[in-house]
C-alpha cells in the first residue's frame, strides 16, 4: 500500500511539474507576441503614418509599408518635410514586433516626386500598390495629387502600370476592396469636394471606372473597409480620430455615433488622437494600425519642432459590442498574426 501511494504522489508530482512548465512555456510564448507602444518608429526620418499591413508568401512575414514624413530633417521648410517623401517597409513574424527594412523601389520618373498613404493587395500572385503621388516638394497644401497603380512579384520593387483618371486633380489616399460579386471598389478622398469619400469601379484592377459620386458626405481621408463580425465596415480619418461605418451593400453607409481613438491614450506615444489606419482581421480578431503625432498635444499648439513633426505607428484590437465598434487603446494587446 504504501508503495503504491509512492508512486502515486510519484506521479501526481510529475503531472504537476509538467503542468508548472506548460503554464510557464505558454506566459513566456504569450509575453514574446505583446505588442509595445509605440509600436514602430522609423529610424531614418522619425515619420512613419498612414500604414498598410500585407503577407509576403516568399518571405513568410508580415510586411508594413508606410509614408514615411522627413520629421528629422532640419533643413526641411514649412511643410515642405511632409513631400518628398519614400514609402518605408519594416517587417514582422507576429504583427508585434516590427524591424524596419528599407524603403520601397518605385519605378516613377519624376523628379523630386512625393509619395503618400500607399495601399497594396494581392491577386493572382501578383501584388498591387495603389499609392498617392504629388509632383514635387512643396510649402503649401495646393497641387495635384493623383493616384497611381503599381505592380510587384516581391513587395520591394515596384512597375508603374498606370495614372488613375478619378474625380478630380487632387484625389489621394486609395483604398480597394473586393466586393462580393468579385469585382473591385476604390474608396478614396476628393479633396476638391470637401474631403469626401469618393469611389470607383473595377473588374480586373487595371481598368477603373469612376462613378463621379460621394459614397460618404462628411470629411474624412484615408478610408479602409473591412469586414468583420458579419458587418461591413468603413474607418476614415476625420482629425477628430477615427468615423466609424457600417453598410448593407458597400453604397449607403451609415455613421455610428461615437468615433474611436478620439480620446487620447496613456501609453508612450499614444497620448493623442489616432489617425490614418489599417484593419487587420485575423483569426477572427480586428486589430488596427494607427499613427499618433506624439508631440501634438495641447501646450504644443502652434508650435512647429521635431517633437511636433515625428509620428508613431500603434496598434489596438478593436471590440464589437452593441452592434457597434469600440477601441479602447489602453488594453494590452496581444498579437500573433497567422497566415
Amino acid at each position: 500500500m504504501k508503495i503504491k501511494l509512492k508512486y502515486l504522489l510519484l506521479n501526481l508530482s510529475a503531472v504537476l511539474f509538467t503542468l508548472t512548465m506548460t503554464a510557464q512555456k505558454e506566459r513566456k510564448e504569450d509575453q514574446k507576441h505583446i505588442a509595445p507602444k509605440p509600436l514602430f518608429r522609423d529610424p531614418i526620418f522619425d515619420g512613419a503614418a498612414d500604414p498598410t499591413i500585407i503577407w509576403n508568401e516568399k518571405e513568410k512575414k508580415w510586411f508594413m509599408f508606410y509614408t514615411n514624413r522627413r520629421a528629422k530633417d532640419t533643413t526641411a521648410k514649412g511643410i515642405t518635410w511632409v513631400h518628398g517623401t519614400k514609402i518605408g517597409v519594416a517587417t514582422s513574424e507576429d504583427g508585434a514586433k516590427w524591424t524596419y527594412k528599407d524603403t520601397c523601389n518605385i519605378k516613377y520618373n519624376l523628379k523630386d516626386v512625393t509619395y503618400w498613404a500607399p495601399d497594396i493587395i494581392k491577386y493572382k500572385n501578383k501584388y498591387h500598390m495603389y499609392l498617392t503621388i504629388v509632383p514635387g516638394i512643396f510649402n503649401d497644401w495646393y497641387h495635384p495629387r493623383s493616384i497611381i497603380h503599381l505592380t510587384s512579384s516581391n513587395l520591394m520593387d515596384w512597375k508603374f502600370e498606370s495614372e488613375l483618371k478619378l474625380a478630380s486633380e487632387r484625389c489621394i489616399d486609395a483604398s480597394v476592396f473586393r466586393l462580393p460579386n468579385g469585382t473591385w471598389r476604390m474608396f478614396y478622398n476628393n479633396e476638391n469636394e470637401g474631403k469626401s469619400i469618393y469611389y470607383a469601379d473595377s473588374k480586373d484592377l487595371y481598368n477603373w471606372t469612376d462613378r463621379g459620386t460621394k459614397i460618404v458626405k462628411d470629411r474624412g481621408e484615408g478610408p479602409k473597409v473591412f469586414v468583420w463580425k458579419g458587418k461591413n465596415w468603413m474607418i476614415s480619418d476625420s482629425w477628430r480620430g477615427l468615423n466609424v461605418y457600417s453598410s448593407e451593400d458597400f453604397l449607403n453607409w451609415n455613421r455610428q455615433e461615437k468615433n474611436i481613438l478620439q480620446t487620447p491614450g496613456t501609453g508612450v506615444d499614444d497620448k493623442v488622437i489616432g489617425g490614418h489606419p489599417d484593419v487587420i482581421v485575423n483569426n477572427g480578431k480586428a486589430y488596427i494600425f494607427y499613427f499618433t503625432h506624439p508631440g501634438r498635444t495641447p501646450e504644443n499648439k502652434g508650435v512647429d519642432s521635431y517633437e511636433t513633426k515625428r509620428s508613431s505607428i500603434q496598434v489596438a484590437e478593436l471590440e464589437y459590442i452593441n452592434g457597434e465598434i469600440i477601441c479602447n487603446r489602453d488594453k494590452q494587446v496581444q498579437i500573433n498574426l497567422k497566415h
